[in-house]
């Protein structure tokens, strides 16, 4: 019996991972990612069915992980934000050469606008890149389907499958019907057949074979594309122009007509790109218009895609990000889609004059807000001092009234970073990471500053969990001294401090003694996240 539910984009892409028959899903948390493995930690079926939903220590570890997951035959799924592609890279574009065992999932959520991120990169170039199938559903019950779909396909076809969402998407609600009949069984375990295992040892000369067979393979995903009832080409009356829509782009299409469109539209939630049902347009029609949120990757191979058509006296008009008729970054909505229809803007409601932005700020009572404030009491002491940030809350130390840090890059880099200023004479040259960050990628660089006796300090601000993304578990609680030491710190140079108004005599001590140790030293400043004590204390309240 088929059952209605209201869902988040990420939820309905969960809720169908669940009823595919998953066995793990391997994340780190990342908005607007999160809330997929959390919705599948908190499912009935995850406990029933004994599913694997614990957070890794980074992307590239559950890349892994659920490669060996699919390897046994089993179904799994993989949750980052974009950026998190970055850091799975390495074993994302690798699976495409292993291929896919039991079907293997990889779900991105991406961030247009950049609510809460340093980037608006685009996750369709990787799967381009590694050449491997991608879903882009236009609205939650899609996420739903295609994500059953994509398990399905990833297993028919041995390979693994990118399902991309967008922030919009994945943090709006809408009703999602499941299917009939409820959740298929797992897979029993099974290995690679005895074609395909060898395949999973990426030697070169069994790599050269795969990459033959993968680059063929591309005309047959393409044909399966192209035949999908996921792209569709629908007609309209008026061929003056065509409009080609990408994932949520459809739904800020039709908001504006919602009684059809009058121009032929081709609705593309598959890649690779559905060239044949392109063709197929612009043979009636002179100019396309293409909206894709995140990044012009289909506009810009639009030539390329149109050779022929182009050969001639370049009769077909390409409109989109690239030529201004649509912004060049953020996210797209249906106001700005009318404004590149030539429609009239429907009413737009301000803000009062009176309201005042209110930029985000460090929690009242947070730790990081003390251990700033007595790094900066000791920093006063030292010109040309430097302090090199790190993705967390405690990012927040840029923003008035602590001006703490003085850059913050990507996942691990305060560390590095640190080293190689120290390298280039800045001194006292200090690192502040939070101890999720730490585990996630901070632990080599670490070991690079000690093998290279750098002179840094580093600090790590540990509030026993990942405060940012909602209070996850941290890999390190508990361990961060142990890890230290066994990189190689010196013990005596890994201090703890508790950072607390009335420690502050006790907390600029400690840090001046480390920064004036010329190597490597370490200082944990350890106290629970405000929002998560408080989450502790009411459930301990209600027991």
């Amino acid at each position: 019996m088929t059952e209605k539910h209201l869902l988040l984009g990420d939820e309905a892409l969960a809720l169908g991972a669940l009823h595919a028959g998953l066995s793990g899903v391997y994340a780190y948390p990342g908005t607007p990612s999160t809330e997929i493995t959390e919705f599948i930690q908190n499912h009935p079926l995850t406990l029933e069915r004994g599913i694997h939903s614990d957070w890794c220590a980074n992307e590239k570890t559950a890349m892994e992980a659920a490669l060996g997951v699919s390897y046994a035959g089993k179904r799994a799924l993989v949750c980052m934000k974009h950026v998190g592609m970055n850091v799975c890279a390495d074993a994302f574009v690798n699976s495409a050469v292993t291929g896919a065992n039991g079907g293997l999932v990889i779900a991105a959520c991406d961030d247009p606008s950049q609510h809460s991120s340093q980037n608006e990169q685009d996750s369709r170039f990787y799967a381009d890149f590694a050449m491997m199938p991608c879903f882009e559903p236009s609205n939650q019950q899609e996420a739903y389907d295609m994500t059953r779909e994509a398990f399905e396909y990833s297993e028919a076809n041995h390979i693994p499958v990118l399902v991309r969402l967008t922030t919009r998407m994945a943090h709006s609600r809408a009703e999602v019907s499941t299917i009939e009949g409820g959740p298929i069984c797992q897979n029993e375990m099974h290995f690679p057949s005895e074609d395909r295992a060898r395949f999973w040892v990426t030697l070169p000369g069994i790599s050269k074979v795969r990459i033959k067979e993968l680059a063929e393979d591309q005309y047959k995903f393409r044909r399966d594309s192209e035949e999908s009832a996921d792209n569709l080409l629908v007609d309209g009356p008026d061929h003056s122009l065509g409009i080609v829509t990408c994932g949520i782009a459809f739904n800020y299409l039709m908001e504006n007509f919602p009684s059809g469109c009058p121009y032929p539209v081709l609705k593309v939630t598959r890649y690779p790109f559905p060239v044949a049902l392109l063709k197929k347009m612009t043979a009636s029609c002179g100019t396309i218009l293409v909206v894709e949120e995140g990044q012009p990757l289909i506009e810009e191979r639009m030539r390329g895609l149109l050779y022929d058509e182009f050969k001639g006296n370049g009769s077909v008009r390409v409109k989109g990000r690239l030529d201004g008729t649509l912004p060049r970054t953020g996210e797209l909505n249906p106001d700005l889609l009318r404004v590149a229809l030539g429609m009239e803007p429907l009413q737009v409601f301000q803000a009062a004059k009176t309201t005042v932005p209110r930029p985000p700020a460090l929690c009242q009572g947070c730790g990081h807000r003390d251990f700033y404030t007595a790094l900066n009491n000791v920093l006063r002491k030292y010109e040309g001092s430097r302090v090199f940030g790190d993705i967390g809350c405690y990012t927040l130390g840029y923003m008035p009234p602590f001006h703490a840090i003085h850059s913050c890059v990507e996942m691990g880099a305060s560390l590095t970073m640190a080293i190689g200023a120290a390298n280039s004479g800045v001194w006292p040259s200090v690192g502040v990471i939070g101890d999720s960050t730490f585990t996630h990628s901070g632990m080599t660089g670490l070991l690079d500053a000690v093998n290279s006796g750098a002179d840094i300090t580093l600090c790590i601000s540990d509030n026993l969990t990942t405060g940012m993304t909602g209070g996850q578990d941290s890999a390190g609680t508990g361990k961060l001294e142990a890890i230290c030491e066994a990189i190689g710190v010196a013990p005596e140079h890994i201090r703890t401090i508790i950072p607390l108004p009335k420690n502050y005599p006790e907390m600029e001590r400690v840090i001046e003694e480390e920064i004036n140790y010329h190597g490597v030293s370490v200082v944990v400043c350890r106290r629970e996240c405000i929002q998560t004590a408080k989450r502790h204390a009411a459930s301990a309240k209600a027991k």
